[in-house]
């Protein structure tokens, strides 16, 4: 099943095929996470198609830079992220997913992200 995402302003609109459905949901609590709020979901790295807007997402890495946060250029919107902890797979942002409500999701699981398993 794919979703449609879109920033807020539309400039980016990508093609989402998630790993596992909305089963991969997660918040997580490292220093970058935290401040940004999304809830994400995995995709795998052939899992995402931009459909318009690549010249609209800007690039933001810090530390390791392993993990690339991918967001519109015009809104600010998180779209998605090569992930850190698996790098063969993007987090997504399910609040940007067309047609997904974060409010009725539920109970959504927290991942250690101060106490990173790449940091040991």
């Amino acid at each position: 099943m794919t979703h449609t995402l879109t920033c807020h302003c539309g400039a980016v609109e990508l093609r989402v095929r998630l790993s596992d459905g909305l089963n991969t949901m997660r918040r997580c609590d490292c220093s970058f996470c935290r401040r940004r709020g999304a809830i994400a979901a995995s995709a795998p790295l052939d899992g995402i198609e931009v459909l318009r807007g690549a010249d609209n997402l800007t690039l933001y890495q810090w530390g390791t830079g392993t993990a690339k946060h991918y967001f519109c250029r015009t809104c600010g919107i998180y779209t998605h992220h090569q992930r850190r902890s698996n790098p063969e797979e993007y987090g997504v942002n399910v609040g940007a997913l067309e047609g997904v409500n974060p409010s009725e999701l539920g109970e959504i699981p927290w991942s250690d992200g101060v106490n990173h398993p790449s940091d040991r």
